[in-house]
């Protein structure tokens, strides 16, 4: 099929049009880690059709696609436009393209928020404290509460002696009910970003005593020699009486109104046309509260997370962004750093919370083909048959499929624990041709209940065959004090990087005068 291609120059103006954009990296979750555009957005070759209608769901929208000028970006392009996609273009060169024309590749994830981070510390000033700091504080006795900003699995796996857990979209909303008014609160996280947004959250929104990140996380708590907790359950996050509700909606309507945070009702976002805007629809609040009830159409995103990795829930640059949560104060903070970020962050006006989401019921596998005879592909990610596959087993990844073709006789079974990745091998081996395929979705304990023979393979798929896992510092929480120098060295370092055209979107909230 024809695919119109489009320069690198014209990208970067497509970019800053003011029009509706989504740049997509085609390549796996590994290359994209290595080096890609700012404002680009990783939609892995290998989940292509699973992860596409959640981060564009207006199929109308212009989308850029790009790879490593190896043609995943054209295969690509055949899948969406056969998805009903219609205004797709293909980056002419690739990410090659780009960085022979002198922009930068930038390494990591989450690069707008991280960066934007490093920008509200430059910009607002924010204040912080040093992991000797804070121990000679805690080790003095002084009265101070630790909140940990990060989400409730990432404080199991690893928290400072002391700390508590509470995501930053809930700190205005719960800090009140965790400690006396004026009390000094220091925000960590495991590096930066959220240390930094988590404490300017607390002093946007008022909070009457000191607030201080943490400089540098956990990670700096390592680096400094002092141990860390693991495995420590994070409590339930305290409830909000109904005298503190009635505080947090006046807070949030003097926050919206301080830093002209637009607002929708529901009436009104119904009447907007889903073909002309990609809208997209987020509960702020903790999951918990969202399975409970929401407003209709909403789908969960809890607030410090959407701040935190926001390419992971939209694709599209320009598209309409609506929050929603019970008091508005939540959905306030979280639109505040997102329309610093240049999304068109808004708040919902008196969510209605009242639909709920039926849990999934997963229809059991039927196993029976395990036994059969033919090759046997697993499709799950590098990492996961490293450490354990089904003997005799191949491990495969769509990508590699398509740029290498291999050759394959009589019947073929394919498993992996992640059912978007076995359907993107299936139907890539569809398209070569293969008919005799069964598709088994699975794993481990499955495959041991079955009596098969696991094992495991820790050098194999090699580093350079493992697209789909980023070692750039990968280790940094494992024990790694290198990985995590070199991780902070980094971050600190993003905002070097930016040209005008990137640093100009990000803009640190102002108050309105």
């Amino acid at each position: 099929m024809s695919i119109a291609r489009i320069a690198v120059n014209d990208v970067r103006a497509a970019l800053k049009d003011g029009r509706e954009v989504a740049l997509i990296d085609l390549r796996e979750f590994g290359q994209y880690g290595e080096g890609h555009p700012f404002f680009s957005v990783n939609i892995p070759f290998s989940r292509l059709e699973a992860d596409a209608p959640r981060l564009m769901p207006r199929r109308s929208v212009r989308c850029i696609l790009f790879d490593d000028d190896d043609g995943i970006a054209l295969r690509g392009a055949e899948i969406l436009s056969g998805m009903g996609y219609g205004d797709l273009y293909i980056m002419e060169g690739g990410a090659p393209a780009w960085a022979a024309a002198g922009h930068t590749l930038f390494k990591g994830v989450n690069l707008p928020s991280k960066t934007f981070g490093e920008m509200v510390e430059h910009q607002l000033g924010t204040p912080s404290v040093s992991a000797d700091e804070l121990h000679a504080m805690q080790e003095a006795g002084r009265e101070m509460l630790v909140l940990d900003g990060r989400s409730a699995a990432e404080f199991t796996k690893m928290s400072i002696p002391g700390a508590l857990s509470c995501p930053n979209a809930e700190l205005t909303y719960r800090v009140g009910q965790m400690v006396a008014r004026g009390t000094p609160i220091v925000v960590n996280c495991a590096g930066r970003t959220r240390s930094i947004i988590g404490a300017e959250t607390l002093r946007l929104a008022g909070w009457d005593g000191p607030v201080h990140a943490l400089r540098n996380g956990t990670q700096g708590w390592r680096l400094a020699g002092y141990d860390l907790e693991h495995g420590q359950v994070a409590a339930r996050l305290p409830e909000v009486p109904a005298a503190a509700l009635k505080e947090a909606r006046a807070q949030a309507d003097r926050l919206i109104a301080t830093y002209g945070v637009p607002m929708v009702t529901l009436a009104e976002l119904d009447q907007w046309n889903a073909d002309a805007h990609s809208i997209f629809r987020f509960d702020v609040r903790t999951a918990a509260e969202h399975h409970a009830g929401h407003a209709p159409g909403f789908t969960s995103a809890p607030g410090g997370q959407l701040v935190q990795a926001t390419d992971e829930k939209l694709a599209v640059r320009g598209a309409r962004i609506v929050l929603s949560c019970d008091t508005g104060l939540r959905a306030a903070t979280t639109a505040i750093w997102l329309r610093g970020m240049g999304h068109d962050a808004r708040v919902l006006r008196d969510a209605p919370i009242g639909q709920t989401t039926p849990a999934p019921c997963p229809t059991p596998a039927d196993l029976s083909g395990l036994h059969a005879p033919g090759t046997l592909l697993d499709a799950s990610r590098g990492m996961d048959y490293r450490a354990a596959h089904i003997k005799g087993a191949a491990w495969v990844n769509r990508a590699h499929l398509h740029l290498r073709r291999p050759v394959w006789s009589g019947p073929i079974t394919i498993v992996g624990r992640d059912v978007a990745l076995v359907n993107g091998v299936h139907a890539e081996l569809t398209q070569q041709g293969h008919s005799n395929l069964r598709s088994i979705p699975s794993g481990p304990e499955e495959w041991r209940k079955e009596g098969l023979e696991i094992v495991a393979s820790p050098d194999t798929p090699d580093e350079a065959e493992c697209i789909d896992h980023l070692f750039f510092v990968h280790d940094r929480h494992d024990g790694n004090l290198d990985a995590a120098r070199r991780y902070l060295e980094w971050e600190t370092g993003l905002l070097a990087q930016l040209d005008p055209d990137e640093r100009a979107v990000l803009r640190p909230p102002v108050a309105r005068a």
